[in-house]
C-alpha cells in the first residue's frame, strides 16, 4: 500500500482485542504453530488477502463495524482459496494510549469471524501514526492491543506499523524501540514492518531486524521477477513475502488488472517468494474512504477483486488459480480477442498513429478479431496492439510468437514482434516476422523467434501495421517459450 499514491492503504481489519487470554489450544487454525520458527513457516506460506468492507474502508470499518458484512466477505475470501486476512489497527479510533473496550470487542470480534472461515489474522499496528517521540504512549498501547494475543495461534504474524518510511530518522528509533516491545508481548509471532521500495528495504534491514520482511509491490509487473529478486537480495537471507500487490481498475482495464496479478505471482514463483497477497478484497464505493489523502486518489477504490456489487473481476478467477496452483483462465491474455469490453490485457501502442479496434467483420475463430487502418508510421515507429506474458522473463530464454493475419488493399508493413526490455524499462531491441503480402489476402501465420538477451527482464509482443491505407486483421495469437 503505498500511502496517497499508487497503491493500497493497509488492507484489513485489525481494532484491539478485550483484554482477555485466549488459550491457544482452543483457538488454532491451519497451521497451529505455536514456536516462532513454526509461525515463520506459515507466514512464508500464506495465501493471504488485504480487506475492507466495500463500504467502510481504513477506518470505518471499525466505526461502523457490520459482523454480517465482514463475515459475509470473509467467506468469499474462504471461497477464493485465501487461508489469512490482515487486520488494521488505527490508534487514533481504537482510543492512545489506552484503548477503548468498544474496540478491543470489535477486533475480537473480526478475530473469531476469520477463525470461523479457516484464516488467520496478521495484525498491523499504527496504520496513519506519526507518534515516534512518545514511546511511552506507543509501549502502553502495544501492549493493551496484543494481551490477549499473546499465545493465540490464530494470530500468524505482526506489522508494527505500515509502510514506515526508513529515511525517516525519527521512525527508524521509534521502530528500534517498540520491534522489542512486540516481541515481548508476542513471543512465538513473527514481527514485520512493511515497505514498497527495494531500497527501502536495504534501509530497513540495515536499520531495524524483523523475523521476515514485507514487500508491498506496485511496480511494472512485466519486470516482476527482476525486481523480486532485488527485494530478496536486499534482505537476504531473512524471508521475504509481498504483503500487498495489485492494480487498479480505475488507471487500467480489468483484463489489464487480472494479467498483471498473474505475472506477480508467477514472478514470485519463480524466485520461490510463496505468499503474495493482492490488495484488496472490495472496491470501495463513493464515500467509504474517511477524509484523508487516500481519499482524494480515485485508484484507490478501484483495486478489488470484487466490484462494489458484490460482482467478480477477472482477477478473482486468477487470484484462485493461483492459491489453489492450477491453470490460469485460458483467456487471462485474451489471444483471441473473445474478451468482454475492457476485460482484455492488450494495450495500444502509439494510438496517435492508429488504434486497434476489436471487430466481427473478419475471426480466424470464434467471432473476434482486432483490425488496424488507415495507419501511419513515424521515427518512433508503428501502431500496434501489445500485450506481455505471463510467464517471466530471463535471459537466455527462447521466445516464439505467432499470429494469424489477413489483409484487405494492403500497404505499409503489417507484422508480429518481440520488444525486450530491462528492469528499469530501457528498450534493449526486437525482432519482427516477415511482413503480411501487400493487397488483398487470406488468413496468413506470422511468425517470429529470438532468445532474451543479457539483461532482459520483460518482453512485449506487438501486432503492428504501419503506413497502411488500407485494413488488417489479427486473430489467435500463440506464444511460447523454451
Amino acid at each position: 500500500m503505498r500511502k496517497f499514491a499508487r497503491g493500497i492503504t493497509l488492507a484489513a481489519v485489525m481494532i484491539a482485542a478485550p483484554l482477555v487470554t485466549v488459550p491457544a489450544s482452543a483457538t488454532a487454525t491451519a497451521p497451529a504453530a505455536t514456536t516462532l520458527s513454526g509461525r515463520l513457516a506459515a507466514v512464508k506460506a500464506a495465501k493471504q488477502i488485504n480487506y475492507y468492507p466495500s463500504q467502510a474502508g481504513w477506518t470505518r470499518m471499525w466505526t461502523d463495524f457490520d459482523p454480517d458484512t465482514i463475515d459475509a466477505d470473509l467467506a468469499k475470501a474462504e471461497a477464493l482459496g485465501a487461508d489469512s486476512v490482515r487486520a488494521i489497527v488505527f490508534p487514533s479510533v481504537f482510543g492512545y494510549p489506552t484503548p477503548k473496550p468498544e474496540y478491543t470487542t470489535k477486533l475480537a470480534q473480526f478475530v473469531s469471524l476469520a477463525v470461523a472461515h479457516g484464516l488467520t489474522v496478521k495484525i498491523t499496528l499504527f496504520d496513519w501514526w506519526d507518534g515516534y517521540t512518545d514511546i511511552t504512549g506507543s509501549t502502553a498501547w502495544t501492549n493493551a492491543i496484543l494481551a490477549p494475543y499473546r499465545y493465540d495461534t490464530r494470530i500468524i504474524a505482526i506489522g508494527l506499523q505500515n509502510e514506515l518510511d526508513p529515511t525517516n530518522a525519527a521512525a527508524i528509533a521509534w521502530a528500534k524501540k517498540l520491534v522489542p516491545v512486540v516481541r515481548a508481548a508476542a513471543p512465538a509471532i513473527p514481527v514485520t514492518i512493511s515497505v514498497n521500495e527495494t531500497a527501502d528495504l536495504a534501509k530497513l534491514k540495515a536499520s531495524v531486524p524483523v523475523d521476515y520482511y514485507d514487500y508491498h509491490f506496485y511496480g511494472n509487473s512485466e519486470q516482476a521477477l527482476a525486481e523480486i529478486r532485488m527485494a530478496q537480495a536486499a534482505v537476504a537471507p531473512a524471508p521475504l513475502v509481498i504483503g500487498e500487490t495489485g492494480a487498479s481498475t480505475l488507471s487500467s482495464t480489468e483484463g489489464e488488472q487480472a494479467a498483471y496479478l498473474a505475472r506477480v505471482f508467477e514472478a514470485a514463483k519463480v524466485a520461490g517468494v510463496q505468499s503474495v497477497a493482492p490488495w484488496t478484497l472490495n472496491d470501495f464505493a463513493t464515500g467509504a474512504i474517511p477524509a484523508s489523502g487516500v481519499a482524494q486518489s480515485p485508484a484507490q477504490y478501484r483495486f478489488g477483486l470484487y466490484r462494489t456489487d458484490g460482482t467478480a473481476k477477472p482477477a478473482a478467477r486468477v487470484v484462485q488459480a493461483a492459491w489453489a496452483g492450477t491453470a490460469y483462465p485460458s483467456d487471462v491474455l485474451d489471444l483471441s480477442f473473445e474478451n468482454a469490453a475492457g476485460q482484455s490485457a492488450w494495450s495500444d501502442y502509439l494510438p496517435e498513429l492508429g488504434v486497434a479496434t476489436k471487430t466481427t467483420a473478419a475471426a480466424r475463430s470464434g467471432k473476434w478479431s482486432v483490425t488496424l487502418k488507415n495507419t501511419g508510421k513515424t521515427a518512433a515507429g508503428a501502431p500496434s496492439y501489445r500485450v506481455s506474458p505471463i510467464v517471466p522473463v530471463q535471459p537466455g530464454q527462447k521466445w516464439h510468437a505467432e499470429v494469424w493475419a489477413r489483409g484487405n488493399a494492403a500497404t505499409g508493413a503489417t507484422q508480429i514482434a518481440l520488444s525486450w526490455f530491462d528492469v528499469n524499462g530501457r528498450w534493449l531491441g526486437g525482432a519482427s516476422s516477415a511482413s503480411l503480402p501487400a493487397g488483398t489476402t487470406n488468413w496468413t501465420k506470422l511468425t517470429v523467434d529470438q532468445t532474451a538477451p543479457a539483461g532482459a527482464a520483460s518482453l512485449q509482443i506487438h501486432l503492428k501495421s504501419g503506413a497502411n491505407t488500407g485494413a488488417v486483421w489479427f486473430d489467435d495469437v500463440a506464444m511460447t517459450m523454451s
